[in-house]
């Protein structure tokens, strides 16, 4: 007869059990991520019809009908003819291995050779055109011109206006820049990897009447996330510039990584002069406060360079990459920790100019996480309803971080006007974005004008975030693609 387990033997056997019970938790989560992860990767979706559209919470919905007669291909909505100057360029996306500037490499995936890629400089009004030729990134690339407001078929979504661009092949952008500010382009193939291993990089649009701009000291600023490592224009050491006492500095500061960046200006006041390139009226003077640029944001940052010490612009995020520019002594950090709001920032316009739209239609967008998904009420994905719009239509958003992080939430091809935030309506400057940055608990009220036919997307650009399901589409009435997201056609634009 076999003799009871004694209490010690009990006892060894309960621990031993409990690594197991770990062990065997741990793989249950990593099937449900797997699981999950495999949902936003749909064997095939047609982007431009995916699903019933979203229930409105104004108006009357009209049939919306993709598939009449009348239908016209995203594909087909292009730049009108003009005889604007042209601005030319190619971009080469290849494999390669990166010097850090810091006697470090990496390997990384670039533009002509480098990350970021070369920075596109045009004018107001120039007629841009970029043809992207794919080396040898084997899952395909594409061009997205983050906040440029292009037709349809220029935006560069890999599944809904175009096919990724194969290893050997290319494909040419074109599109009028009308609109001066500080953007950026980046691949929307697989973007939260591709971006990540470096295909990404600056555009700027100069006003065409530059007037006192030329007196300006113009330096441009992007970070990113190589592989995790934090690089400001491709430099793992920072930014030294000379700059002279007294001159004025325009500070563009891109920001696409994936999570907030907070900057703080040191040994000057400064000016948040634009944001998402579009200017602040009547920008006031600020010292000792911290401004936040989430993922995808742009914010042009106006100071003057003193006569007794540097400038330097630093972020608690990025120890090693400060922006140093002028003579003389390096400042003190500041220890002031005011955020920096755009709520009650800047001057409103004269009254009589400036009075809220009604709207046409209205959409309640709420950001929040499910285990591994994050989602838009509920749902990821394809599985979530595009906002439908008729051409011409003000469409009012309302979006709501539900939680799951900082969700900064960009609509491609439009220009949105923030109201209010968290029930406070603005009560300074007009604030024009095309990327808003929510924390947990925010809730926003926004406009945009329906001005750009075509099939958008819509997504957190925590590009990870959006990868998990954050992401979505803005579709006009009557229009359609050829082009379908999934793995059948290897189109995949938020992996």
């Amino acid at each position: 007869m076999a003799k009871s387990l004694g209490k010690k033997s009990k006892k060894k056997l309960f621990l031993w059990g409990i690594p197991a019970l770990l062990v065997g938790l741990a793989l249950v989560l990593v099937a449900v991520y797997f699981w999950q992860i495999r949902l936003q990767k749909p064997v095939e979706v047609n982007m431009a019809h995916h699903h019933h559209e979203m229930s409105a919470d104004m108006a009357s919905m009209p049939d919306h009908s993709h598939a009449s007669s009348s239908a016209i291909a995203c594909e087909a909505i292009v730049e009108e003819d003009t005889d604007a100057p042209v601005k030319t360029y190619e971009l080469v996306a290849a494999r390669t291995v990166l010097s850090l500037g810091n006697g470090k490499t990496k390997a990384a995936r670039t533009f002509n050779g480098t990350s970021p890629g070369p920075e596109l400089r045009v004018t107001e009004g120039d007629k841009v055109v970029v043809t992207l030729k794919n080396k040898d990134i084997e899952d395909g690339v594409t061009l997205h011109w983050h906040g440029i407001n292009v037709p349809c078929s220029q935006d560069g979504v890999a599944g809904v206006s175009q096919d990724a661009v194969a290893p050997g092949e290319q494909f040419t952008y074109t599109f009028v820049a009308d609109e001066p500010g500080t953007y950026w382009y980046h691949s929307h193939q697989m973007s939260s990897i591709q971006a990540r291993m470096g295909l990404l990089g600056s555009i700027v649009v100069l006003p065409k009447s530059a007037g006192a701009e030329t007196e300006i000291m113009d330096v441009n600023a992007i970070y990113q996330e190589l592989d995790s490592t934090p690089l400001l224009n491709g430099s793992a050491e920072g930014l030294t510039l000379d700059g002279h006492p007294g001159d004025l500095v325009r500070l563009r500061l891109t920001n696409a990584g994936n999570g907030t960046l907070r900057f703080r200006v040191d040994g000057a006041s400064f000016q948040v002069a634009a944001m998402d390139g579009h200017e602040l009226n009547e920008p006031g003077p600020l010292r000792d406060v911290e401004v936040p640029v989430g993922a995808g944001q742009r914010y042009d940052l106006l100071f003057r360079i003193p006569d007794s010490h540097k400038v330097v612009v630093r972020s608690d995020s990025l120890k090693n990459l400060p922006i140093t520019i002028g003579e003389g002594a390096v400042p003190p950090e500041s220890g002031g920790k005011e955020r920096f709001s755009f709520v009650d920032y800047g001057s409103p316009l004269a009254e009589g100019q400036d009075r809220k739209p009604a709207a046409d239609r209205g959409f309640e967008l709420k950001l929040g996480q499910s285990l591994f998904v994050n989602t838009i009420n509920g749902r990821s994905f394809h599985e979530i309803p595009p906002m439908n719009v008729k051409e011409g239509e003000t469409v009012r958003i309302a979006i709501v971080n539900e939680g799951g992080g900082d969700h900064p939430f960009h609509i491609h091809g439009h220009t949105f006007r923030v109201w209010s935030k968290n029930g406070v309506p603005l009560t300074g400057s007009p604030v024009y974005l095309d990327t808003l940055l929510t924390t947990k608990g925010d809730r926003f009220e926004v406009t945009l004008t329906a001005d750009n036919p075509g099939l958008w997307m819509a997504h957190c650009h925590n590009l990870e975030h959006a990868s998990m399901g954050m992401s979505m589409m803005l579709n006009y009435e009557g229009i359609t693609t050829s082009y379908t997201v999934g793995t059948r056609s290897g189109n995949l634009p938020d992996l």
